[in-house]
């Protein structure tokens, strides 16, 4: 797959120098990009309620089961765009083939979300009066905002320091970012052998290294969660935990091990014990408070393992359809 300035040239794009400006995107301007696989009933309800605030949606469906398929047909028309999926090709193949429809359809600046992410009403306005008012918009890559998590029963504090003043930042979650397309030229796309998590910490890895900025702004323009978290008590203290099921526990342990590996900033020992103290932190709240024990610590030993070794793609053994895989793994042999 091309990357960076080859990625440039093949939608006939090139690398913004830093002296171009970048124009801020109005809303008219933004293309939303929505990542579905097995949508709930109330999909269609925040895609038509999206499309009324953007230029254009594009949806990006990863093996919909019938009924769903049927669903989304329904919702295609002049702002509605869909691409479907026959099997699960994982997030960031799906992210590519929403941006790069954004691409070819002229547009500069993506907002990318996940299925069951509920926008506010005014969320693409705010994102760009935020975007507006920076002064060098052409060094952004992406820019994320905050979101409110509806298990968390807490005090919003989002808005308690500047929450229109975006920061700097080393990640940003994919859902409710902005993703500038003349960026996405230059860093290259969404690494399709991640699959499923850590997508997003690599694209901003790779646009940090390419020298842009990514941004997160504490404005609260979405209702976000991350899992199926679950809070429970241990003798004074209270912990959360976020119930992944064991697919997501094999691509998180993997991906984190992989790209600590891809670093260089660990190696021999060091990196074994680094890799290791995570996972094992993982094993011991999986023990104390969710379902599925075997399943999911037989997945994190096997991320881990597969992580360190360079094997990527679709976790082995998945076939089409289920969760999180299809077909047959991906071995790196680069070492990258």
């Amino acid at each position: 797959m091309p990357v960076g300035g080859d990625y440039a040239m093949l939608f006939g794009l090139l690398p913004c120098p830093p002296s171009t400006p970048t124009a801020a995107p109005d809303p008219i301007g933004l293309c939303a990009v929505v990542i579905t696989y097995h949508p709930d009933p109330d999909v269609p309800l925040r895609l038509t309620a999206l499309a009324a605030q953007v230029g254009h949606v594009v949806i990006v469906a990863n093996a919909s089961p019938p009924a769903a398929r049927a669903v989304l047909r329904e919702l295609e028309g002049e702002r509605i765009e869909l691409i479907q999926n026959p099997e699960n090709l994982g997030i960031a193949r799906a992210l590519n083939q929403g941006v790069e429809t954004a691409l070819r359809r002229g547009f500069r600046w993506c907002l990318l979300l996940d299925q069951d992410s509920a926008p506010d009403t005014d969320m693409a306005q705010r994102l760009c009066v935020i975007l507006a008012g920076l002064p060098h918009r052409e060094r952004v890559a992406l820019m994320g905002c905050g979101y409110r998590d509806p298990a968390d029963h807490g005090p919003d504090e989002s808005a308690a320091v500047a929450p229109d003043e975006p920061q700097d930042t080393e990640n940003v979650i994919t859902s409710g970012s902005v993703l500038s397309l003349a960026a996405y030229a230059i860093v290259g796309p969404f690494r399709d052998e991640l699959f499923i998590d850590y997508v997003d910490v690599d694209y901003c890895r790779r646009a940090r290294a390419a020298g842009l900025r990514v941004l997160q702004t504490r404005c609260t323009l979405m209702t976000h969660r991350i899992g199926a978290p679950s809070r429970h008590r241990l003798l004074w203290m209270r912990k959360w935990t976020t119930n992944h099921a064991p697919d997501r526990r094999y691509y998180i342990a993997r991906n984190h091990t992989a790209l600590l590996r891809e670093s260089g900033q660990y190696r021999g020992p060091a990196l074994l014990l680094k890799s290791l103290s995570r996972c094992l932190r993982t094993i011991k709240r999986i023990i104390l408070y969710e379902s599925e024990k075997q399943q999911k610590i037989i997945a994190v030993g096997q991320g881990w393992w597969h992580g360190m070794r360079g094997v990527m793609g679709p976790r082995r053994g998945r076939s089409a359809g289920t969760a999180d895989g299809v077909g047959k793994p991906v071995r790196r042999v680069d070492g990258s």
